[in-house]
Protein backbone atom coordinates (compact mmCIF):
# COMPACT_ATOMS: atom_id res chain seq x y z
CA UNK A 1 0.00 0.00 0.00
CA UNK A 2 1.59 3.30 -1.26
CA UNK A 3 0.09 6.17 0.78
CA UNK A 4 -0.25 9.74 -1.52
CA UNK A 5 1.32 12.08 0.86
CA UNK A 6 0.59 16.20 0.10
CA UNK A 7 3.66 18.21 1.53
CA UNK A 8 1.75 22.02 2.86
CA UNK A 9 5.19 24.20 3.59
CA UNK A 10 8.41 23.58 2.69
CA UNK A 11 11.10 25.84 4.56
CA UNK A 12 13.35 24.10 6.76
CA UNK A 13 11.35 21.17 8.67
CA UNK A 14 9.10 20.84 5.52
CA UNK A 15 11.83 20.09 3.56
CA UNK A 16 13.36 17.69 5.74
CA UNK A 17 9.60 15.80 5.70
CA UNK A 18 9.58 16.04 2.02
CA UNK A 19 12.95 14.16 2.48
CA UNK A 20 11.70 11.48 4.81
CA UNK A 21 8.59 10.90 2.99
CA UNK A 22 10.22 11.07 -1.15
CA UNK A 23 12.46 8.39 0.35
CA UNK A 24 9.76 5.91 2.11
CA UNK A 25 9.02 2.87 0.38
CA UNK A 26 5.61 3.00 1.81
CA UNK A 27 4.90 6.82 0.52
CA UNK A 28 4.30 8.76 -2.61
CA UNK A 29 4.73 12.97 -2.45
CA UNK A 30 1.82 13.55 -4.55
CA UNK A 31 2.03 17.48 -3.58
CA UNK A 32 3.96 20.50 -2.34
CA UNK A 33 2.43 23.61 -1.43
CA UNK A 34 4.40 26.73 -0.56
CA UNK A 35 3.47 30.06 -0.56
CA UNK A 36 6.93 30.92 -1.85
CA UNK A 37 7.72 29.91 -5.32
CA UNK A 38 11.12 29.89 -4.73
CA UNK A 39 11.12 27.31 -2.38
CA UNK A 40 9.25 25.34 -4.60
CA UNK A 41 12.16 25.49 -7.21
CA UNK A 42 14.24 24.84 -4.50
CA UNK A 43 12.55 21.55 -3.58
CA UNK A 44 12.03 20.61 -7.47
CA UNK A 45 15.58 20.75 -7.87
CA UNK A 46 16.43 19.24 -4.31
CA UNK A 47 14.25 16.20 -5.31
CA UNK A 48 13.73 15.64 -8.73
CA UNK A 49 10.22 15.77 -8.76
CA UNK A 50 8.64 13.76 -12.25
CA UNK A 51 5.47 15.75 -13.78
CA UNK A 52 3.27 13.63 -11.94
CA UNK A 53 4.04 15.83 -8.73
CA UNK A 54 2.04 18.78 -8.40
CA UNK A 55 3.88 21.91 -7.39
CA UNK A 56 1.53 24.97 -6.29
CA UNK A 57 1.31 27.92 -4.30
CA UNK A 58 -2.08 27.61 -2.78
CA UNK A 59 -3.71 24.38 -1.18
CA UNK A 60 -6.68 25.33 -2.87
CA UNK A 61 -5.50 24.28 -6.49
CA UNK A 62 -4.61 20.84 -4.90
CA UNK A 63 -6.72 19.63 -1.81
CA UNK A 64 -8.66 17.40 -4.25
CA UNK A 65 -6.38 15.27 -5.98
CA UNK A 66 -7.52 11.96 -6.18
CA UNK A 67 -4.22 10.42 -4.75
CA UNK A 68 -3.62 12.37 -1.64
CA UNK A 69 -4.24 9.46 1.27
CA UNK A 70 -2.99 12.40 3.48
CA UNK A 71 -1.48 15.48 4.44
CA UNK A 72 1.72 16.73 6.14
CA UNK A 73 1.66 20.64 7.32
CA UNK A 74 4.64 22.32 8.00
CA UNK A 75 2.92 25.75 8.06
CA UNK A 76 3.38 28.50 11.01
CA UNK A 77 1.15 27.10 13.88
CA UNK A 78 -1.80 30.32 13.50
CA UNK A 79 -2.71 28.71 10.22
CA UNK A 80 -2.95 25.07 11.40
CA UNK A 81 -6.59 24.96 12.60
CA UNK A 82 -8.32 25.70 9.64
CA UNK A 83 -5.79 23.87 7.43
CA UNK A 84 -6.00 20.87 9.38
CA UNK A 85 -9.92 21.45 9.43
CA UNK A 86 -10.02 21.17 5.80
CA UNK A 87 -7.97 18.07 5.47
CA UNK A 88 -10.19 15.95 7.83
CA UNK A 89 -13.09 17.06 6.48
CA UNK A 90 -11.72 15.94 3.21
CA UNK A 91 -10.95 12.27 4.46
CA UNK A 92 -7.13 12.98 4.79
CA UNK A 93 -5.29 11.77 7.77
CA UNK A 94 -2.46 14.69 9.12
CA UNK A 95 1.05 14.92 10.28
CA UNK A 96 0.98 17.98 11.71
CA UNK A 97 4.17 20.17 12.64
CA UNK A 98 4.28 20.88 16.47
CA UNK A 99 2.30 23.10 18.02
CA UNK A 100 -1.30 22.13 16.90
CA UNK A 101 -2.56 25.28 17.36
CA UNK A 102 -1.92 28.13 19.18
CA UNK A 103 -4.98 27.16 21.32
CA UNK A 104 -5.76 24.10 23.68
CA UNK A 105 -9.63 24.39 22.68
CA UNK A 106 -9.10 24.52 19.01
CA UNK A 107 -6.52 21.32 19.59
CA UNK A 108 -9.43 19.34 21.04
CA UNK A 109 -12.06 19.79 18.47
CA UNK A 110 -9.23 18.48 15.99
CA UNK A 111 -8.54 15.49 17.64
CA UNK A 112 -12.16 14.84 18.40
CA UNK A 113 -12.44 15.73 14.59
CA UNK A 114 -9.79 13.00 13.87
CA UNK A 115 -11.27 10.43 16.01
CA UNK A 116 -15.12 11.21 14.45
CA UNK A 117 -13.41 10.58 11.24
CA UNK A 118 -11.77 7.88 12.00
CA UNK A 119 -8.24 9.59 10.75
CA UNK A 120 -4.92 9.70 11.54
CA UNK A 121 -4.08 13.28 13.24
CA UNK A 122 -0.47 13.19 14.35
CA UNK A 123 1.47 15.75 16.25
CA UNK A 124 5.14 16.19 15.54
CA UNK A 125 6.82 16.01 18.62
CA UNK A 126 10.22 15.12 17.56
CA UNK A 127 11.62 13.95 20.84
CA UNK A 128 8.56 11.58 21.94
CA UNK A 129 10.24 9.52 19.01
CA UNK A 130 13.97 9.70 20.00
CA UNK A 131 16.15 7.36 20.49
CA UNK A 132 17.66 9.34 23.59
CA UNK A 133 14.23 9.63 25.14
CA UNK A 134 12.60 6.34 25.15
CA UNK A 135 16.08 4.82 26.41
CA UNK A 136 15.87 7.42 28.89
CA UNK A 137 12.10 6.98 29.93
CA UNK A 138 12.97 3.24 30.24
CA UNK A 139 15.57 3.66 32.59
CA UNK A 140 13.41 6.24 35.11
CA UNK A 141 10.72 3.38 34.75
CA UNK A 142 13.26 1.13 35.98
CA UNK A 143 14.22 3.43 39.25
CA UNK A 144 18.09 3.67 38.41
CA UNK A 145 17.73 7.23 39.78
CA UNK A 146 15.30 5.66 43.03
CA UNK A 147 13.42 8.76 44.34
CA UNK A 148 13.25 11.45 41.68
CA UNK A 149 14.42 15.08 43.06
CA UNK A 150 13.98 17.70 40.66
CA UNK A 151 14.95 18.62 36.95
CA UNK A 152 16.16 21.44 34.91
CA UNK A 153 17.09 21.71 31.08
CA UNK A 154 18.55 24.67 28.69
CA UNK A 155 18.04 25.31 25.39
CA UNK A 156 20.22 28.11 23.64
CA UNK A 157 21.52 29.55 20.68
CA UNK A 158 21.92 32.56 18.31
CA UNK A 159 18.77 32.52 16.40
CA UNK A 160 16.87 31.11 14.63
CA UNK A 161 14.45 34.78 16.07
CA UNK A 162 11.09 34.03 15.24
CA UNK A 163 8.33 36.88 14.57
CA UNK A 164 4.99 34.93 15.48
CA UNK A 165 6.00 33.54 18.55
CA UNK A 166 8.35 34.14 21.25
CA UNK A 167 11.37 31.82 22.58
CA UNK A 168 8.36 30.07 24.95
CA UNK A 169 6.57 29.05 21.95
CA UNK A 170 9.26 28.30 19.81
CA UNK A 171 11.48 26.36 22.37
CA UNK A 172 9.54 25.00 25.44
CA UNK A 173 7.25 22.73 23.69
CA UNK A 174 10.69 20.29 23.67
CA UNK A 175 11.76 20.07 27.18
CA UNK A 176 7.99 19.70 28.19
CA UNK A 177 7.31 16.75 25.90
CA UNK A 178 10.51 14.94 27.53
CA UNK A 179 9.87 15.66 30.96
CA UNK A 180 5.97 14.78 30.68
CA UNK A 181 7.11 11.54 29.30
CA UNK A 182 10.10 10.62 31.17
CA UNK A 183 7.76 11.06 34.42
CA UNK A 184 4.31 9.99 33.28
CA UNK A 185 2.78 12.77 34.50
CA UNK A 186 1.83 16.58 33.08
CA UNK A 187 2.32 19.96 35.47
CA UNK A 188 -0.84 21.19 37.46
CA UNK A 189 1.51 24.55 37.93
CA UNK A 190 3.25 26.83 36.14
CA UNK A 191 5.70 29.65 36.26
CA UNK A 192 7.28 32.04 33.86
CA UNK A 193 9.17 35.15 33.68
CA UNK A 194 10.24 36.73 30.42
CA UNK A 195 13.07 39.51 29.28
CA UNK A 196 12.64 41.47 25.81
CA UNK A 197 15.39 42.67 23.97
CA UNK A 198 15.15 42.73 20.56
CA UNK A 199 10.99 42.83 19.82
CA UNK A 200 9.76 45.04 22.73
CA UNK A 201 7.35 48.06 22.28
CA UNK A 202 8.95 49.63 25.40
CA UNK A 203 12.50 51.13 24.58
CA UNK A 204 13.88 52.26 27.99
CA UNK A 205 15.20 50.28 30.70
CA UNK A 206 13.08 49.22 33.40
CA UNK A 207 9.98 48.28 30.96
CA UNK A 208 7.58 46.11 32.91
CA UNK A 209 6.90 42.59 32.72
CA UNK A 210 6.67 41.46 28.69
CA UNK A 211 3.16 41.94 27.34
CA UNK A 212 1.47 39.66 24.84
CA UNK A 213 2.20 41.93 22.27
CA UNK A 214 6.06 41.69 23.04
CA UNK A 215 8.37 38.55 22.16
CA UNK A 216 10.48 37.44 24.93
CA UNK A 217 13.81 36.45 23.35
CA UNK A 218 14.88 35.02 27.43
CA UNK A 219 12.38 33.02 29.52
CA UNK A 220 12.63 30.77 32.80
CA UNK A 221 10.12 28.59 33.57
CA UNK A 222 8.87 26.30 35.95
CA UNK A 223 6.70 23.35 36.20
CA UNK A 224 5.41 21.49 39.22
CA UNK A 225 4.00 18.26 39.19
CA UNK A 226 1.29 16.17 40.93
CA UNK A 227 3.73 14.06 42.82
CA UNK A 228 6.26 17.49 43.64
CA UNK A 229 8.92 17.02 41.20
CA UNK A 230 9.70 20.18 40.08
CA UNK A 231 11.88 21.64 36.89
CA UNK A 232 13.24 24.61 35.65
CA UNK A 233 13.56 25.35 32.21
CA UNK A 234 15.84 27.88 30.59
CA UNK A 235 15.45 28.97 27.37
CA UNK A 236 16.71 31.71 24.30
CA UNK A 237 17.45 32.89 21.45
CA UNK A 238 20.17 35.23 21.90
CA UNK A 239 23.05 33.20 23.09
CA UNK A 240 25.46 32.06 21.07
CA UNK A 241 26.41 29.15 23.69
CA UNK A 242 24.48 26.65 22.16
CA UNK A 243 23.03 24.17 24.74
CA UNK A 244 20.26 21.12 23.89
CA UNK A 245 20.79 19.45 28.03
CA UNK A 246 17.94 18.32 30.54
CA UNK A 247 18.86 16.33 33.41
CA UNK A 248 16.34 14.80 36.01
CA UNK A 249 18.07 14.16 39.43
CA UNK A 250 17.24 11.43 41.89
CA UNK A 251 18.56 10.18 45.46
CA UNK A 252 21.09 7.78 43.62
CA UNK A 253 22.16 9.28 40.63
CA UNK A 254 21.39 11.71 37.38
CA UNK A 255 19.71 10.97 34.06
CA UNK A 256 21.44 13.58 31.48
CA UNK A 257 20.60 14.11 27.71
CA UNK A 258 22.86 16.01 26.07
CA UNK A 259 22.42 16.78 22.29
CA UNK A 260 25.27 18.31 21.78
CA UNK A 261 27.05 15.10 22.85
CA UNK A 262 25.69 12.87 19.67
CA UNK A 263 27.80 9.99 20.28
CA UNK A 264 27.25 9.63 24.26
CA UNK A 265 23.72 11.77 24.09
CA UNK A 266 22.68 9.53 27.36
CA UNK A 267 24.48 9.63 30.51
CA UNK A 268 23.38 8.25 34.09
CA UNK A 269 26.16 10.21 36.48
CA UNK A 270 25.88 8.16 39.79
CA UNK A 271 26.73 9.22 43.53
CA UNK A 272 25.01 9.47 46.68
CA UNK A 273 25.89 10.77 50.14
CA UNK A 274 27.17 8.76 53.09
CA UNK A 275 27.16 10.17 56.78
CA UNK A 276 30.87 9.41 58.62
CA UNK A 277 30.92 11.42 61.28
CA UNK A 278 28.63 13.94 61.62
CA UNK A 279 30.38 14.77 57.52
CA UNK A 280 28.59 14.19 54.42
CA UNK A 281 31.03 12.08 52.14
CA UNK A 282 30.05 11.54 48.33
CA UNK A 283 29.80 7.88 47.16
CA UNK A 284 28.95 5.70 44.34
CA UNK A 285 29.90 7.93 42.05
CA UNK A 286 31.01 6.95 38.52
CA UNK A 287 29.45 7.87 35.16
CA UNK A 288 27.70 4.85 32.58
CA UNK A 289 26.75 5.79 29.13
CA UNK A 290 23.26 3.78 28.35
CA UNK A 291 23.38 2.75 24.77
CA UNK A 292 21.18 4.26 22.34
CA UNK A 293 19.84 3.11 19.19
CA UNK A 294 20.68 4.99 16.09
CA UNK A 295 17.84 6.54 14.18
CA UNK A 296 17.07 9.70 12.70
CA UNK A 297 14.06 10.93 15.06
CA UNK A 298 12.06 13.00 12.08
CA UNK A 299 11.99 9.66 9.75
CA UNK A 300 10.37 7.46 13.13
CA UNK A 301 7.77 10.11 13.20
CA UNK A 302 7.25 9.87 9.61
CA UNK A 303 7.30 6.17 9.86
CA UNK A 304 4.89 5.96 12.58
CA UNK A 305 2.52 8.08 10.48
CA UNK A 306 2.49 5.88 7.67
CA UNK A 307 2.04 2.64 10.02
CA UNK A 308 -1.23 4.10 11.78
CA UNK A 309 -2.67 4.88 8.95
CA UNK A 310 -1.85 1.44 7.59
CA UNK A 311 -3.08 -0.33 10.78
CA UNK A 312 -5.34 1.64 11.30
CA UNK A 313 -3.99 2.74 15.37
CA UNK A 314 -6.36 4.02 17.18
CA UNK A 315 -3.46 5.42 20.02
CA UNK A 316 -0.38 7.22 19.53
CA UNK A 317 2.66 8.75 21.84
CA UNK A 318 2.29 12.05 19.76
CA UNK A 319 -1.68 12.11 19.32
CA UNK A 320 -3.90 15.33 19.06
CA UNK A 321 -4.96 15.29 22.54
CA UNK A 322 -0.89 14.99 23.56
CA UNK A 323 -0.82 18.07 21.29
CA UNK A 324 -3.73 19.94 23.06
CA UNK A 325 -2.14 18.87 26.76
CA UNK A 326 0.90 20.73 25.78
CA UNK A 327 -0.30 23.91 23.99
CA UNK A 328 -2.36 24.14 27.34
CA UNK A 329 0.37 23.76 29.51
CA UNK A 330 2.07 26.92 27.11
CA UNK A 331 -0.92 28.74 27.34
CA UNK A 332 -0.78 28.63 30.99
CA UNK A 333 2.90 29.79 30.72
CA UNK A 334 2.16 32.61 28.82
CA UNK A 335 -0.48 33.79 30.89
CA UNK A 336 2.41 33.44 34.02
CA UNK A 337 4.80 35.48 31.88
CA UNK A 338 2.20 38.04 30.98
CA UNK A 339 1.40 38.27 35.10
CA UNK A 340 5.33 38.61 36.08
CA UNK A 341 6.13 35.16 37.01
CA UNK A 342 2.58 34.69 38.94
CA UNK A 343 2.07 30.89 39.12
CA UNK A 344 -0.54 29.65 37.24
CA UNK A 345 -2.70 25.95 37.79
CA UNK A 346 -3.17 24.15 34.74
CA UNK A 347 -6.98 22.45 34.82
CA UNK A 348 -7.11 19.12 33.70
CA UNK A 349 -8.32 19.11 30.48
CA UNK A 350 -11.64 17.32 31.24
CA UNK A 351 -12.18 20.41 32.04
CA UNK A 352 -12.79 22.05 29.12
CA UNK A 353 -16.21 22.02 28.11
CA UNK A 354 -16.77 21.95 24.11
CA UNK A 355 -20.15 21.35 22.62
CA UNK A 356 -20.93 18.30 20.80
CA UNK A 357 -17.53 17.19 21.91
CA UNK A 358 -17.66 13.56 23.51
CA UNK A 359 -15.25 11.88 25.79
CA UNK A 360 -11.52 11.84 24.68
CA UNK A 361 -10.95 7.81 26.05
Amino acid sequence: MTIGIAILGVGRWGTHLTRNFSQHSEAQVVAVVDHHPERLAACQAQFGFDESVVLSTTWDEVRQLQAIDAVAIATPASTHYPLIVDALELGYHVLAEKPLTLDAIECLQLAQLARDKQLQLLVDHTYLFHPAVERGREAIAAEKLGTLRYGYATRTHLGPVRHDVDALWDLAIHDICILNSWLGQTPIQVEARGTVWLQSSHAIAGRPPATPQDLSDLVWATLTYPDGFRASIHLCWLNPDKQRRLCVAGERGTLIFDEMQPKQPLTLQRGYFEEREGQFVPAGVEREVLEVQKAEPLGRVCDRFLRNIRTDATSSPSSGWVGAELVQILSCLSASLHQGGRPVPVPPLTEFRIEGMGSRE
